[in-house]
């Protein structure tokens, strides 16, 4: 294909002509396809229907230390799952505990504490003035969020090939308002890209000048290879014994769940830290709640350990069952890379990237298109994530990013959305183009 860069007025003004009867055409289609959130499809959901029937009814759901799961206690978790999440997160059992279903929570209510009652003896945030938290970017939506609702400002820190610009990073942290940073370290959200060792230890290494200041090490994908068992995973330093090698045990905190693993809204989540960290996390929890959902969490483990082949390997039940899911997902991702190449490959209009895991793929437009684009696919039945959302406050400077999320849509439907995606695309470089 020709860049349209190169077209003269004459063939800019005929392209036009094809692609608006192509938009038109998908308009009459009546579709209606949402590609906003990275939502497990129903398929896969349907693949943890072990989960409902994993406890006997004949028997008492007990643990591992005998205890009666249907009641009241254990702040921390049950054994056996702060087993399966410590070594999902690969830290040590002493350093974990297991929530309910949503990671989101642990982490909305770990900068709470911080502004409630201040972390490990610091003043509380809320009487500190100016608060600062750094947010690598493109980023997600959701975390921005979080810190924005506490009135945080949030500091965009570009996201290089390797992780956040940690020159950025390291003179950032010298102000003593800067509190934290939000990580997602593998495949992150949304360009699919790990952090590199050098990233990981030159976080670790950080000198901020706040003694509350913290990493918030979101691992929401640890497990999310499309191509499990290949050349193409990525591998990521533990982040724990990098933080303890550089002198700063107590520095991080560590999420997870499995709500793409089991069910979305019904899944395990967990929060690492030091245990210095933990014992002052769980002292405000034994005022906060009388325990988590244990039944789901022996559920989760009950159900993994038939999946993985006998007690004590549900952590295998989770390898395997993921390399299930990677067959479901990996031909989605390898459907929005084959049309994007067919519709947009070469053209200068867009560019992407391949992503080897995760839920997500990022694709810039030319400055100045990305809203427009994103509201040409909606009036034509197809929603995707707002445009900006990528970005702090929702305010992307070059107006170019969009997030796609291939996981939801049937494979057929995911193939009409993206030649839909990439027909809007020329369609507003096009008309950039011939405005001058």
């Amino acid at each position: 294909m020709i860049a349209y860069q190169d077209l003269s007025p004459l063939e800019l003004k005929a392209e036009l002509s094809e692609l608006q009867a192509r938009y038109t055409a998908f308009k009459e289609r009546g579709l209606k396809l949402n590609m906003a959130r990275g939502k497990p499809s129903p398929s896969q959901l349907d693949q943890a229907a072990g989960l409902l029937v994993a406890l006997p009814t004949d028997q008492r759901p007990l643990d591992s230390n005998g205890e009666d799961t249907r009641n009241y206690g254990i702040i921390r978790g049950i054994p056996e799952a702060c087993s399966l999440m410590a070594g999902l997160l690969g830290v040590p059992f002493a350093n974990v505990l297991v929530g309910n279903n949503s990671s989101l929570t642990l982490m909305y209510d770990t900068v709470a504490r911080g502004m409630l009652f201040g972390l490990r003896g610091a003043t509380p945030m809320t009487q500190q003035g100016k608060l600062r938290f750094l947010c690598p970017t493109p980023g997600y939506d959701r975390h921005f969020a979080v810190t924005e609702a506490f009135g945080f400002e949030n500091i965009p820190i570009p996201m290089l090939d390797d992780g956040p610009d940690m020159d950025l990073v390291q003179n950032a942290v010298t102000d003593p308002t800067v509190k934290g940073i939000w990580c997602v370290p593998k495949y992150s959200n949304p360009q699919g890209i790990t952090y590199s060792d050098t990233v990981v230890r030159r976080l670790a290494a950080l000198k901020p000048a706040a003694p509350d200041f913290r990493i918030y090490w979101d691992n929401a994908y640890s497990v999310h290879d499309l191509y499990p068992d290949s050349v193409y995973t990525a591998s990521l330093l533990d982040l724990k014994t990098a933080c303890d090698e550089a002198g700063n045990p107590d520095i991080w905190y560590m999420f997870a769940s499995t709500s793409k693993i089991s069910y979305a809204g019904g899944g395990i989540s967990a929060l690492a830290s030091s245990e210095a960290n933990l014992a002052e996390i769980e002292a405000h929890l034994s005022i906060q709640t009388i325990g988590p959902d244990k039944v789901n969490q022996l559920r989760h483990v009950r159900w993994l350990e038939a999946i993985g082949g006998g007690e004590g390997l549900a952590l295998q039940g989770i390898h395997q069952h993921m390399r299930m899911l990677a067959g479901m997902l990996a031909p989605k991702f390898e459907m929005v890379d084959e049309v994007l190449n067919r519709e947009l490959a070469g053209l200068g209009v867009a560019n992407w990237v391949k992503p080897l895991g995760g839920y997500f793929i990022l694709l810039d437009t030319l400055p100045g298109l990305a809203k427009q684009v994103v509201a040409m696919a909606k009036d034509a039945g197809v929603v995707l994530t707002d445009a900006g959302a990528t970005w702090p406050g929702g305010k992307d400077p070059n107006d170019s990013n969009i997030r796609i999320a291939p996981s939801y849509p049937a494979i057929e439907e995911l193939e009409m959305a993206c030649e839909l995606l990439a027909i809007c695309i020329r369609l507003a470089a096009v008309e950039q183009l011939l405005a001058g």
